[in-house]
């Protein structure tokens, strides 16, 4: 139950954040149920954990709350020992989770990015609005004044204009019409518009060396006119052109494609080294040769020929000098922007990599921190449990949200960054079942207040 809780609050976040895009294009419901499907299937590893959390808080939580715990450890039957099968049980919905991460969400992904480019790029559906210019359509601008409804359900059309730019030679073709009456095809191909009592203008161009332009004008009582809807339903792409990002990508894959990212970015580095260490002034015989003062040497040299004072020599050997470090200077820029770029590539990778274990190894984690606190807070249902696990998963997201930046930036590396969260909630887990283990009162104001009130009366005995 509350893992399809977590799934659902999760796939809101989703329908919020694209709803702008699959609005007003006319696509059938089956197509967005398929895109929310293969999105769910995106959240799975996020709201794994949480459930896991929130069902070990409210399971716990309603032991303790009817007295069973007190009864089980009564019997001799420690808390770890009332764990302990639900402890193999989220250890098998950790492996689970990893499967799933590992076969099943790239596949998703693939299809999801896919089919949710396709719905990106069709267009809307044909809406014209009354005294507005709509261009929608490929080629056609098209205003019309006002909309009548009809008995039959069709809308009458007043005061139309049509500008047709199929031919891309600027307004040269107009109709204008008193009414109209726009149909849509059965098959959505395109649709007709049949005006009445109007005028059709054309503004034609000869081929002659006067440069005529010849305006062509007719009055017509009815004319129809068919414009195709291309674009306008939507259109699956092949979905192998979505295959190299990493967010499609198992662990094999990932492995082999950081493989290769490395040695590129070992490549790179080697190149830069030697076309930097190649020779521009480094053991050149142009600065041994202007030491000496030897203008006969220098100009036999053919290094140069120009220089006859010694002023004028330095002055080109700084120029030149200049000049090479002005192109190292270009070289390095250009090969620390694409080494970085490559840097950033391999670390995406890699956290991909490790996101596959740390949030399937999640599950456990928000086990170990829901079933003592559960035991030890008491309190069963949707109420407190939903408090405490919201409080703890948003401080797991958070920092895993940290990490996975600060991983991206290239701060530090991606298996440090991936585990930020584990290796400080990992610690609190321990420590809530050594407390729920020994009966503490941790949620117990009163202990609390007693504390505190011992230590002021020492003070002020002091």
């Amino acid at each position: 139950m509350t893992f399809f809780i977590a799934v659902f609050v999760l796939l809101m976040q989703f329908i919020w954040l694209y709803v702008d895009e699959m609005l007003g294009k006319g696509i059938e419901w089956y197509v967005i149920a398929e895109l929310l499907l293969y999105s769910s299937a995106n959240v799975v590893p996020l709201a794994l954990p949480l459930a896991v959390l929130l069902a070990s808080l409210m399971t716990f939580g309603n032991l303790g709350e009817h007295f069973e715990l007190v009864s089980c450890k009564a019997a001799g039957i420690s808390l770890q020992k009332i764990m302990r099968p639900i402890g193999v049980f989220v250890v098998i919905v950790c492996g689970v989770a990893f499967i799933f991460a590992n076969y099943a969400v790239p596949v998703a992904n693939l299809k999801f990015y896919s089919l949710l480019y396709d719905i990106r790029s069709t267009k809307p559906a044909v809406n014209i609005k009354p005294g507005v210019f709509y261009n929608e359509i490929e080629g056609y601008t098209i205003r019309v004044m006002d909309k009548v409804p009809l008995e039959n359900g069709d809308e009458m059309l007043k005061d139309v204009m049509i500008y047709d730019h199929t031919s891309n030679t600027g307004n040269r073709k107009l109709t204008v019409a008193d009414s109209a009456v726009m149909k849509m095809a059965d098959d959505k191909a395109y649709f007709s518009i049949k005006m009445y009592h109007g005028t059709d203008y054309q503004d034609q161009q000869e081929n002659t060396t006067n440069k005529n332009y010849p305006l062509s004008r007719f009055s017509f009582e009815e004319n129809e006119m068919r414009i195709s809807l291309v674009g306008f339903e939507l259109q699956r792409t092949d979905e192998d052109q979505f295959k190299h990002d990493y967010r499609m990508f198992n662990l094999s894959q990932l492995a082999n494609r950081i493989d290769t990212l490395k040695k590129e970015y070992d490549n790179q580095v080697a190149s830069f080294t030697y076309l930097f260490k190649k020779p521009y002034t480094f053991a050149d015989s142009l600065s041994k040769a202007a030491l000496s003062n030897d203008t006969t040497k220098i100009e036999s040299q053919k290094i140069l020929p120009s220089a006859k004072t010694q002023y004028e020599r330095w002055n080109q050997i700084y120029t030149i000098a200049l000049n090479n470090a002005r192109v190292n200077q270009g070289r390095a820029s250009a090969s620390a922007t694409e080494t970085v770029s490559r840097a950033r590539d391999t670390a995406r990778m890699e956290i991909e990599w490790h996101r596959k274990f740390s949030f399937s190894l999640a599950c456990f984690l928000m086990f170990l921190i829901g079933a003592p606190l559960g035991a030890i807070v008491k309190k069963g249902g949707l109420g407190m449990p939903v408090v405490i696990s919201v409080i703890f998963f948003l401080i797991f997201w958070v920092l895993s949200i940290v990490g996975e930046d600060i991983s991206k930036e290239l701060v530090l590396p991606a298996h440090i960054g991936m585990w930020i969260s584990t290796a400080v909630l990992l610690p609190l887990g321990i420590f809530f079942t050594y407390k729920a283990t020994t009966d503490s009162a941790m949620f117990n104001m009163g202990a609390y207040k007693a504390f505190f009130a011992k230590i002021f009366k020492r003070k002020s005995a002091k």
